[in-house]
């Protein structure tokens, strides 16, 4: 979603307070004939570079975080949310491109972990224990790493320190991404199970030899 916003400038005022001074300078400005005058030449001035100086932006609006309506799933989003917006605040700090590429996938994972719970609440148990046992040490990880990184100098036993955890990142992504595949794993078991009954009925039909997987 996106609100227009627009712009002004204070060019516009600058120009008829400079206008009005001329104006004094040069003509009587007791006389009511050139009061007049100015205040014509004055508005004509402030709308023409109101026009001119005025830009219009559109801004992207987030949406409102969706939330099920139940009290302790609505408070693992929110601690979820919280630990994403972390890690795509150190990922925007890092001076390593490729660091801070490894991070933003990090956090895409964890975004989508925690956002499968609008979907289906009975992963609850299994991303409640993914927040209090594994998140919480990569998060350490990330925001030491951040501190180092902002130190002036860097000694032998930092410098390695930061390298054990740029290599950790390529694991730590791989294994979120498998948490949250295996999220799924009773669903596709479920699939499969349709299909296999879908294939025995085409079979019996004789409609024709159809294999079918899911990740046709």
């Amino acid at each position: 979603m996106k609100k227009k916003i627009r712009k002004t400038s204070s060019i516009p005022i600058y120009a008829v307070a400079a206008v009005c001074v001329i104006w004094g300078v040069f003509l009587p400005m007791y006389r009511a004939g050139n009061l007049i005058v100015l205040a014509v030449v004055a508005v004509a001035v402030f709308v023409l570079l109101t026009l001119l100086t005025t830009k219009t932006e559109y801004v992207e609006i987030p949406a409102p975080p969706v939330e099920t309506g139940d009290a302790e799933i609505d408070a693992l989003l929110r601690a979820g949310r919280a630990a994403v917006r972390e890690m795509r605040d150190i990922a925007s700090r890092v001076r390593s491109g490729a660091v801070a590429t490894k991070i933003g996938l990090i956090a895409d994972a964890t975004n989508r972990i925690f956002n499968n719970l609008t979907d289906d609440a009975s992963d609850y148990r299994a991303t409640r224990r993914f927040n209090e046992l594994y998140l919480p040490t990569v998060q350490k990880l990330l925001r030491e790493y951040a501190r180092y990184e902002t130190q002036a100098a860097h000694g032998e036993l930092v410098s390695d320190t930061m390298a054990r955890i740029e290599s950790a990142l390529d694991s730590i992504d791989v294994s979120f991404e498998k948490f949250y595949d295996s999220l799924f794993k009773s669903e596709a078991m479920d699939i499969e199970t349709d299909i296999t009954v879908l294939q025995d009925f085409l079979k019996r039909e004789g409609v024709g030899n159809y294999q079918l997987t899911i990740n046709s």
